[in-house]
């Protein structure tokens, strides 16, 4: 693998969280989930049902608003959850309340102490009062500027992009416009100014992530044909060319392995693997620079799993893609991940490269996982052993909490410092 460029970082997920509410209760589905995907890497998201994986996913592509934490791409902050902020100036407030409220108590037993003083007691007490509520608003304050700030990028990020794209477009045909003397030149330099200023405009930054989804039936509207859905992005970023419309279609649908006359047909008259390739090319017919496969082999025959994934493979090399691939076959994520994030619970517990994940698994729940893997070997099955994980008995978090910490280069595990310790003489034994 190591086809990536690891020196540029594409996506940078800061510990993102995404919680919702059940009624009285919060279902904490991503718990400050922090990775980076590198420029033309394949990172795979593994875990059991239910731990996040595909909420994580999501997340990243706006189909839900965080909770917490932030994700950039291409160096912009497109994702910005605020609950955190909120929470913090709410502690901050009641510490303020707690701390005003024991100097009202204090100065009400000084008085009584010593009732002569009175003035000079509330003058104090006036002055620490003071003090605290102006430390309070300036802290407040702060945390306000970043909610403002990140409501306005979770909101604007695109209108940004945009007027950066045509900032950029307007001074590189200025400056060669105002080389020009010829009148035909500059008006032919003209067209090509407004034609790439539209083209800049029309540019959205989130656009150039696309997702292909679990369910290739769910997925695909069945009133559609296949050409309008593999078109609707294209139509709805403001393309009215048909004719370039339908060439691509036909592109697309060639790239992924089906024929032109498949264009005017329907969902339902084409196979699970063959609506899973026409999910495809309705995400790379935009041109992704990262594309957010969602466990898209899970609902298909073993033998259309290996097609769908050769595909990928094919078009990661062909157009550069680089792909968070959210899967929990650890099989299939081997053979076609750089690396590796494992998920448990909605909290990440291990991130290293594919090779190194199965050569040297650290988390009790990694080693359960890989323990559950089989293999088409009756001598190998028979004497395989199977690791359950219970969390209460293997680790005791009473004293320190884990974080994500580097046990090796690029080997990451959630794990407290004792276990920190333990884990690096495993890897100094190996």
């Amino acid at each position: 693998m190591e086809q990536y460029n690891k020196d540029e970082v594409l996506l940078e997920v800061k510990e993102l969280s995404q919680y919702f509410k059940l009624g009285r209760r919060t279902l904490k589905a991503v718990n400050h989930v922090s990775f980076n995907i590198h420029k033309g890497e394949v990172f795979g998201l593994v875990g059991e049902s239910g731990c996040g994986k595909t909420t994580t996913g999501r997340t990243i592509i706006k189909i839900y608003n965080p909770s917490t934490g932030d994700v950039f791409f291409k160096g912009r902050r497109i994702v910005a959850g605020i609950q955190d902020y909120r929470e913090e100036i709410a502690a901050i407030r009641k510490e303020a309340r707690a701390q005003i409220n024991a100097e009202k108590a204090n100065l009400k037993e000084l008085i009584e102490k010593t009732p002569e003083r009175e003035e000079e007691y509330k003058t104090e007490a006036n002055q620490k009062i003071t003090a605290i509520c102006e430390e309070r608003n300036a802290k407040v304050s702060v945390l306000k500027e970043k909610i403002a700030s990140a409501k306005h990028d979770q909101k604007y990020c695109d209108k940004d992009y945009i007027a950066e794209e045509v900032k950029a477009v307007d001074e590189k045909y200025e400056a060669i416009l105002a080389k020009l003397t010829n009148e035909e030149e500059i008006l032919k330099v003209k067209a090509e100014y407004q034609k790439e200023r539209k083209t800049a405009s029309q540019k959205r930054l989130v656009t150039q992530i696309q997702m292909i989804f679990q369910d290739p039936i769910a997925s695909l509207n069945p009133r559609m044909t296949v050409k309008d859905i593999i078109s609707e992005g294209l139509v709805i970023q403001g393309v009215k060319d048909k004719k370039f419309i339908e060439e691509r279609v036909y592109e697309m649908l060639e790239l992924v392995g089906l024929v032109r006359d498949h264009a005017d047909r329907y969902p339902h008259e084409f196979s699970g693997g063959q609506r899973q390739r026409i999910g495809i090319a309705r995400a790379i017919i935009m041109n992704p620079e990262l594309i957010i496969a969602d466990e898209p082999v899970s609902a298909l025959d073993v033998s259309i799993q290996a097609q769908v994934i050769n595909l990928l493979n094919e078009l990661r090399e062909k157009m550069g893609l680089t792909i968070l691939f959210v899967a929990h076959d650890l099989s299939v994520v081997k053979y076609f991940s750089d690396r590796i994030g494992v998920m448990y619970y909605g909290n990440l517990v291990e991130l290293a490269t594919s090779d190194e994940l199965f050569a040297h698994p650290l988390h009790p729940y990694t080693r359960s996982l890989l323990s559950a893997i089989p293999l088409p070997d009756p001598h190998y099955e028979k004497q395989r052993k199977r690791f359950s994980y219970n969390p209460l008995a293997e680790h005791n978090y009473q004293t320190e909490q884990p974080t994500l910490r580097e046990v090796a280069p690029g080997h990451f595990v959630s794990c407290n410092t004792e276990e920190f310790e333990k884990y690096k003489k495993i890897l100094e034994k190996n």
